[in-house]
């Protein structure tokens, strides 16, 4: 993921240009002293912030509303850690609340969740989830954000545990301390492990609890609004845009629905991991970032669109249920990006699916669709793979080697344009460093070789199963 943390004090400096320096916001008065932030638990914590964040009107005669955090837990840690925190809190409300400053209060409002990511400069990566919500009260009155911040990637999870703070909530503020200290306390799931449960924890009252999905790959996607917002054919031409690394914006109305659609467009590609700028939401302020001359995914709200005014070799996917045109903007090759036999057996995979497919049901046949995709085009990779040295210690990828071997011949042209991608490359340069080729890939690899062999009389080759 390409670093943009250094984005996140800059534009902050351009929201509060002038106005001094700002307070840094405490917890409400009703909640109970936290305590230390970084607790000694030796181990990751289940996670490190809950923010709650409201829009507030401006002060100082400035017109329009921002995006204030109103609640924290825990509170501030050492002075050390203090403006690593400030800068990651400031990022957190953009965040929250990417249309800016253009809110007022309201009546009715259908709450939301989705999530983001925050990206360091050491490459380490940090997962927001974000519900928002009209608080109870009477009248007109803005709308409020809860936002964890987590290195734990399972959107599925975090949405079990906004119920739980969102029913707290309506009931005092303070309720929501000895849930979230009792969560921060709970050991780091492994996964398809129980985290949570009303045996587990005194503070867990639910009838339903808390666990990790077994691919831990897939635990912070669900496929099924990549695939309500858009047809077969049209998904596989944003796959093909995605592999090959190009620049993509996905418009949409709701926040939610970005989010889980840039997260299933990225899933697409395991083993093979997105290397370059991924915003699945876009503050309104960072907004020029889609400018950029360099391969992207980013997520922007359709009342956004029309500040998109350069559309040259840029494809825009319009996940707006109304839409009839899908692409609003295309470069124009997508739909033959991919080799046909390659797309005619990608769309069989995918009508494997059931109509009413479970979220575990449709991860499974549409990875496995994409997984057996890779199999099929660069799975042969670990026979070029040479070593030498002493004791064969130094190992080196032969790509010449590799695309003369690649079958059938008419997938050489996209195999040749997708080993030029930073993902494959990087993938790579992690194989040559591995003394044994395992994973859940590699056997996918030899299972699907082994098939090739016992079909081999009759030239019928059956998909995989993950």
């Amino acid at each position: 993921m390409k670093k943009i943390s250094s984005v996140f004090s800059s534009l902050q400096d351009k929201l509060h240009r002038d106005k001094g320096e700002k307070k840094v916001l405490s917890p409400c008065t009703d909640a109970p002293p936290p305590p230390d932030c970084n607790p000694s638990l030796g181990r990751p914590p289940f996670f490190e912030y809950l923010v709650v964040v409201s829009v507030r009107k401006r002060t100082g005669g400035d017109e329009g509303y921002e995006p204030q955090i109103i609640y924290q837990f825990p509170k501030s840690c050492s002075q050390s850690q203090r403006r690593d925190e400030e800068t990651c809190l400031k990022a957190i409300t953009l965040f929250c609340f990417p249309e800016g400053v253009t809110w007022a209060p309201l009546t009715e409002y259908r709450s939301e969740t989705f999530s983001f990511v925050l990206t360091e400069i050491d490459g380490s990566r940090r997962n927001g989830y974000c519900r928002r919500l009209l608080p109870l009260g009477k009248g007109a009155r803005p709308p409020e954000a809860y936002c964890i911040i987590s290195t734990l990637a399972c959107f599925s999870l975090f949405s079990k545990i906004f119920d739980e703070v969102e029913k707290r909530r309506q009931i005092s503020m303070a309720m929501i301390y000895p849930f979230m200290q009792s969560l921060r306390e709970t050991a780091f799931p492994a996964p398809g492990k129980l985290s949570l449960s009303r045996a587990s924890s005194p503070v867990w009252d639910r009838d339903d609890h808390l666990t990790r999905p077994v691919d831990s790959w897939l635990e912070h996607v669900e496929f099924h609004s990549l695939f309500q917002c858009l047809s077969d054919e049209e998904v596989l031409q944003v796959f093909a845009a995605t592999v090959l690394e190009r620049r993509i914006v996905f418009i949409a109305e709701e926040l939610s629905t970005l989010s889980q659609v840039l997260h299933a467009v990225a899933a697409l590609l395991f083993p093979f991991i997105w290397q370059h700028t991924f915003i699945s939401i876009v503050p309104k302020v960072l907004l020029d970032v889609y400018l950029a001359p360099t391969p992207y995914l980013l997520g922007i709200q359709k009342n956004l669109l029309h500040l998109l005014t350069e559309h040259t070799d840029l494809l825009i996917v319009d996940l707006t249920s109304q839409s009839e045109c899908k692409f609003i903007s295309r470069v124009g090759d997508e739909d033959m990006l991919i080799p046909s036999r390659l797309q005619e057996e990608l769309l069989q995979d995918l009508c494997k699916r059931k109509h009413n497919a479970s979220t575990e049901e449709l991860n499974s046949v549409v990875s496995e669709a994409f997984l057996s995709f890779f199999v099929k085009t660069v799975g042969h990779f670990a026979n070029h793979i040479k070593r030498s040295g002493v004791n064969k210690q130094l190992r080196t990828f032969q790509k010449k080697n590799f695309l003369k071997a690649v079958e059938p011949k008419e997938n050489r042209n996209f195999v040749k344009q997708f080993v030029q991608t930073q993902m494959f490359d990087l993938f790579i340069q992690e194989e040559e460093k591995l003394p044994h080729h395992e994973g859940f890939f590699h056997r996918k690899i030899v299972e699907f070789q082994l098939k090739k062999k016992e079909k081999s009389k009759t030239g019928v080759i059956k998909g995989l199963v993950v």
